[in-house]
């Protein structure tokens, strides 16, 4: 989920000193120091390691005008990392024999455009059934001030266009979730989160997890806040109560809860063998190449170590939960700021807990006899911002084409970055370990990390080689 839209506001004075003195440690220092540097009123942090508690502290303000600290106990909204809960959810329910995840959503909504009858259960959890994201901002379905039924929120959605054939690309929708969240309700006999609630929170034991509710007094809740254009903090926006409760994104959760998610995640213990390989095995397209997403969680690797990972956002609030499975690591970040970026925050934290994930400087210098790398790099980057292929790109990035908002959107990100960029360089690089390569399970085998200079802050590049030097993915790290 995401967020977008201007509404009064009211502007505070805060001081971003921690309400107590933190003793010293690095992690406590960096995330001080992210405080500071970029406006965040709060943030929780949560490292365990093999199911158990390393870290789990607060810090900053939950609250700025009354000048509540944050504590292990306040709740942030999940934003998107709630999507691993709805897809838990979709197996359980598989598991009681009440779906098949290759079951067409016309078994459940036979009145549905002609194009769902092409759509399966599995493609709506992968990102693959090419329905239209509802919160792409040229859209325009729903009025965030309005509040709608399930049956009203449906019958919007489903004039939503199909952007190619489902089974062909990936593209985030946050409808195919809202979808899967309407189809748990029908298939229940209870919303959705009440049904969450009872197989998966309670058992758990994660106490205060319950669905987002403006209205209810809820103990420990954050307030949301975000930047205006003048880098001014102000509160978040303002939707209706609907948006709140979709399946797409719309938790309270507290790193104490989180805390025994992990721990349930460690010990694989609420659903079947098959259900947990299921929930982490890469993507398949109906070519049979594959992409690095499971169901509601980024397959990925850091520095060449496999994690499992989803970041979230949403009203005011930013959030990640990241899985190093092969170091039994799990690192946590909530923060009631729409401008944090938490997912680059835990890699950092997972980095001081362990150094082989610790991430590169971007003030590296040019890795020597790689300047010919660089260049092809370069090049890579520039046929993608102007729509076109280059040799040196795998066939699955030349024949990405969704035609999507969210895409042409990247196309047009990487295209200003480049015409801005004085130079690339590549700082260094990394083997994928065997058990990355099998998790992305996109033909990645090489990562190699590179830095765009422009004329503001330096940006980096992470790009992804298979086994003959050609670029698979890339990513874009501020």
């Amino acid at each position: 989920m995401s967020a977008g839209w201007g509404i009064r506001a009211v502007t505070v004075l805060i001081s971003w000193a921690l309400a107590a003195p933190l003793a010293a440690d690095p992690i406590d220092d960096f995330v001080q120091a992210q405080l500071e540097a970029k406006k965040i009123p709060g943030m929780a942090v949560l490292v365990m390691r093999d199911g158990k508690v390393e870290k789990q502290r607060g810090y900053g303000y939950a609250n700025v005008e009354l000048r509540v600290p944050v504590s292990p106990d306040t709740l942030f909204q999940s934003g998107s990392t709630g999507k691993q809960f709805t897809a838990a959810g979709i197996l359980l329910l598989a598991e009681e024999g009440k779906l098949n995840l290759d079951d067409r959503l016309a078994t459940y909504y036979p009145d549905a455009p002609a194009a769902w009858h092409r759509i399966t259960i599995r493609q709506l959890l992968t990102h693959t059934s090419g329905i239209k994201d509802y919160g792409e901002t040229d859209t325009g379905i729903f009025d965030y001030r309005k509040d709608y039924t399930d049956d009203e929120m449906l019958a919007v959605i489903q004039k939503l266009p199909i952007e190619f054939e489902p089974g062909t690309q990936w593209s985030y929708s946050n409808t195919g979730y809202v979808i899967l969240g309407l189809l748990t309700t029908k298939l229940a006999g209870k919303h959705w989160s009440d049904f969450q609630s009872e197989k998966i929170f309670k058992p758990l034991g994660m106490k205060t997890t319950r669905v987002i509710s403006d209205r209810e007094v809820i103990p420990n809740r954050a307030a949301g806040y975000q930047l205006d254009e003048h880098g001014v903090l102000v509160n978040q926006d303002w939707v209706s109560p609907t948006f709140g409760r979709t399946a797409d994104g719309a938790l309270y959760f507290s790193i104490r809860d989180l805390a025994a998610w992990e721990k349930a995640l460690e010990a694989r213990a609420f659903m079947s063998k098959q259900s947990f390989e299921a929930w982490w095995t890469a993507a398949s397209f109906n070519d049979g190449t594959r992409y690095p997403y499971g169901f509601g969680w980024l397959l990925s690797e850091q520095r060449g170590e496999p994690v499992i990972l989803h970041p979230g956002a949403w009203q005011g609030f930013t959030a990640t939960i990241a899985r190093y499975t092969e170091q039994r690591l799990a690192v946590m970040v909530l923060a009631n700021a729409a401008h944090a970026d938490t997912a680059a925050i835990a890699r950092e934290v997972a980095g001081l807990v362990d150094s082989r994930l610790q991430m590169r400087s971007p003030t590296a210098p040019q890795v020597a006899g790689d300047a010919a790398l660089a260049a092809s790099l370069r090049d890579v980057l520039e046929a993608f911002g102007s729509y076109r292929t280059v040799p040196t790109m795998s066939p699955s990035l030349a024949s990405r084409a969704t035609g999507s908002v969210i895409e042409a959107h990247q196309r047009e990100l990487v295209a200003n970055q480049i015409r801005a960029a004085r130079s690339l360089r590549v700082i260094g690089s990394d083997r994928l370990s065997r058990p990355a390569m099998d998790l992305v399970a996109d033909g990645t085998v090489t990562a190699v990390d590179t830095v765009l200079e422009t004329n503001g802050a330096p940006v980096m590049i992470r790009f992804r080689l298979d086994v003959k030097g050609r670029v698979v993915s890339f990513a874009v790290y501020k």
